[in-house]
């Protein structure tokens, strides 16, 4: 059975998280990756997620200090068809690596740069780690604590997000080539990354209030968050829309809570200043009265989405997991028995396969190979130009992967019931996760509204849903009634909890994965969990959605048909602790985390200096002495080893001396002490530093745009950078329903027919007047 990338050759010169999980999705598909490793190994060689992120792939060593490695490196890059690298800023410059130079001998070599942070500017320079990327990113300050102060986040997600977006990335360039013959340089930087986990987070619109920053780690509103029941276990209520909190309250015996006219009009009145607190308050008692599991029957039966705080080894081995296939075993050579997360997206026609941990390889004996390219001619605009895409996704997880596609080059039109994506409630959320895209209105639970879908189905290349299991098909859509009407058609379809299972039928919000798969419990602790502010599940799950989509234009490219895929956020809340769940006897512990967590240990971790923050990552034992010379206590190291210093933990004596010294120093002394002595710090940014950081400015991060009722949007510009295709979003987030007469005119519907849709109420125009811009609050208080 063909595979998307059989045939294509990707040399892997990463190292870390993020361009390693790149190639590993790419080799899920059938490529061959060649791992090119130094001779000290990946410097996360030892870390667990190391054998997952590697997988199928075989590793060699080259020196590039030395003429003969490099010389064997170039030799190997001129056989490829994806060389893949993570370089900082000017090396690859400095050995010949770059794109210019390499695609000198290789003119179809897709050559993909992931630099850790940006392209350019001081910050871009920092040796790579997760903790500065989301200090310097405002990630870390994004994230809700009771505090008002940084969090570190004990699972590298921005890493795991690049690495996502990067697989996508390419996949895309590789479909382009296969139009165009030609390759070309790619960058996805680790801000790219960012700007894609922080959709709405840096985005700022001049007629709408920021999001408040919420006061606890639990969560901003109270129909979604945490709440603790008597026996001291937690759930989280994850009742997103007005008509879930409403079906909650009348569960909890509540309803004296619910007043006046109109369900969105009372939940915007529950969620006023005030209100909000009353309203939670009320939560808080009422959860109280009653155990966890009493609570998740009565929620339950209630058709109430909720969500058990369980840890990540229960959820590792639960139901769910074995159901979708996100656990296989395979043996090692040393370690034994080894249990790796498995693929996170099911392609029905072209399936991915895990043949196995990765295995040492010789560069001597690696075989010669012709990139799979043939002549074309270049298609104008993205990489993805000419595909049409039909999404009849809300909320995020679904909708938000034609978002990518589009800002690729993909024309996406979002067909909405005539009420709306429900997410469009949270006006400033809805347009961070819906650019680039037209909105048509079509009633698919009208017999003309779905005959018109299935009619635009024919001329599509993609359809993307994210319905419970079950529901497409009576709608009357599932893939094999699109595959009827056209046979090529690519069907996407994102839900919860995957197809099997007890959960199946359940409700999927992100942070009832965050809560079942223990990412709260690991952030937090058993004394009390920890929201995500940033939406890991959905993002994650968007990421994966494209990458399947475009993986499949890939395999179609080939095979001439169409396939389903399947993916959902149970698979991507294993994915999002690959690292974390690799799992061995006597794997080594994951570091914990807390409320309001600081880092790791001393060395390890964010503080404030007298103006801001700064986040601290040594990792080699040197830098100790490095820190104590940059404070001016050279004492310290006097006093401890270094070994001893490094296990320290983040309240200590070594992080109070560090804490105090640090306290009543300008951040930029403290930055440009620690760094002239080679020591790992970035700022810790805050919104506000971030929207005005002009290492961001250098990096070209954001762009602008007009909404009708938005005003100026100011927002991320692009989420890669390449030398040919076109990249961006190419229009802000529609209106409901903005453009249904204009989409169906050009596909092909004549007026008499638009006239009839639009009378019987099966298709429904935006007026020519947005309404007024409402008051209402965010869904979710992040």
């Amino acid at each position: 059975m063909t595979t998307a990338f059989e045939g294509i050759r990707v040399l892997d010169f990463t190292q870390g998280i993020a361009g390693p999980m790149a190639c590993m999705h790419l080799a899920d598909f059938g490529a061959e990756v060649i791992k090119v490793e130094p001779p000290a190994g990946d410097r996360m060689k030892d870390h667990p997620g190391y054998l997952c992120w590697n997988r199928n792939k075989q590793v060699v060593t080259l020196d590039f200090t030395r003429y003969e490695g490099l010389a064997q490196a170039k030799a190997l890059l001129a056989t490829a068809d994806v060389a893949v690298f993570d370089w900082l800023p000017g090396e690859l410059e400095r050995r010949g690596l770059d794109a210019v130079s390499l695609r000198t001998r290789n003119p179809a070599l897709l050559h993909a740069w992931l630099p850790p942070y940006g392209v350019a500017g001081r910050w871009s320079a920092l040796p790579p780690d997760h903790g500065l990327l989301s200090a310097v990113g405002m990630a870390s300050y994004s994230q809700m604590s009771y505090e008002d102060r940084p969090v570190h986040l004990v699972t590298p997600q921005v890493s795991y997000g690049h690495g996502m977006l990067a697989a996508g990335a390419i996949a895309a360039g590789l479909f382009e080539r296969m139009r165009s013959g030609e390759g070309q340089a790619l960058v996805v930087s680790g801000l790219h990354a960012l700007a894609a986990l922080q959709a709405s987070g840096t985005m700022e619109a001049s007629n709408l209030p920021p999001y408040p920053r919420a006061a606890s780690s639990r969560g901003g509103t109270p129909n979604y968050r945490l709440y603790r029941c008597k026996d001291g276990l937690w759930l989280f209520l994850g009742a997103l829309t007005p008509q879930f909190f409403i079906r909650a309250l009348d569960a909890l015996d509540l309803m004296d809570l619910y007043v006046g006219e109109g369900i969105e009009g009372d939940y915007a009145r529950m969620m006023q200043p005030g209100n909000r607190e009353r309203v939670g308050d009320a939560l808080d008692e009422r959860f109280l009265e009653k155990t966890r599991d009493e609570w998740m029957q009565i929620l339950h039966d209630a058709d109430v989405p909720r969500g058990p705080v369980g840890t990540s080894e229960e959820w590792f081995a639960g139901e769910t997991v074995a159901a979708n296939q996100m656990r296989l075993t395979f043996s090692h050579p040393r370690l034994g028995r080894v249990d790796i997360p498995g693929l996170p997206v099911k392609l029905s026609a072209t399936p991915g396969e895990i043949r196995g941990l990765p295995s040492p390889g010789d560069a001597e004996a690696i075989t010669s190979h012709t990139p799979l390219v043939s002549p074309g001619e270049a298609v104008a605009g993205g990489p993805l130009a000419g595909i049409r895409v039909l999404d009849i996704g809300a909320f995020i997880a679904g909708t938000y992967a034609p978002a990518i596609l589009s800002q690729w080059g993909a024309e996406v039109i979002k067909v909405e019931p005539p009420d709306g994506d429900p997410f469009r409630i949270g006006l400033l959320g809805f347009m961070g996760h819906n650019r680039g895209k037209r909105s048509v209105v079509l009633d698919l639970k009208q017999p003309a509204g779905r005959e018109a879908f299935l009619d635009m189905v024919r001329d599509a290349d993609v359809v993307l849903d994210n319905y419970r299991a079950g529901v497409r098909e009576r709608l009357g859509i599932g893939y094999e009634t699109l595959r009827a009407v056209n046979p090529r058609i690519i069907s996407c379809s994102v839900t919860g909890y995957g197809l099997e299972g007890h959960l199946s039928s359940d409700p999927g919000f992100d942070p009832l994965l965050q809560a079942r798969s223990g990412l709260m419990h690991s952030q937090g602790s058993d004394e009390e969990p920890v929201f995500y502010t940033i939406p890991i599940n959905d993002d994650a799950s968007a990421l994966m959605a494209a990458f399947g989509m475009i993986t499949a234009l890939n395999a179609r490219a080939r095979t001439g048909e169409g396939q389903d895929i399947q993916t959902c956020l149970a698979n991507q809340s294993i994915l999002c602790q690959s690292g974390e769940l690799t799992w061995y006897e006597g794997r080594p512990a994951n570091p914990p985390g807390g409320r309001d967590c600081l880092g790791v240990h001393a060395l390890d971790r964010l503080y404030a200096c007298a103006d801001g923050w700064i986040a601290l990552a040594c990792s080699k034992p040197e830098q100790f002495a490095q820190v104590c010379l940059a404070l001016g206590h050279n004492e310290w190291s006097a006093r401890m080893t270094a070994e001893a210093a490094f296990a320290q933990p983040i309240e200590g004596g070594l992080a109070a001396l560090i804490s105090e010294a640090l306290g009543t120093m300008p951040r930029e002394e403290a930055l440009d002490r620690l760094l002239v002595r080679g020591v790992p710090a970035a700022p810790a940014f805050s919104k506000a530093e971030f929207m005005a950081s002009p290492w961001v400015e250098e990096n070209h991060y954001f762009g602008h745009e007009e909404h009708p009722q938005a005003g100026h949007i100011r927002a991320q510009r692009t989420l890669s950078e390449w030398s040919r295709s076109d990249s961006g979003y190419p229009r802000r987030a529609p209106l409901l329903g903005e453009h249904t007469v204009e989409v169906l005119h050009e596909w092909g519907f004549s007026e008499a027919r638009i006239q009839e849709l639009l009378a019987s109420g099966a298709a429904v125009q935006a007026a020519e007047e947005p309404a007024p811009l409402s008051t209402r609050p965010s869904l979710t208080g992040r």
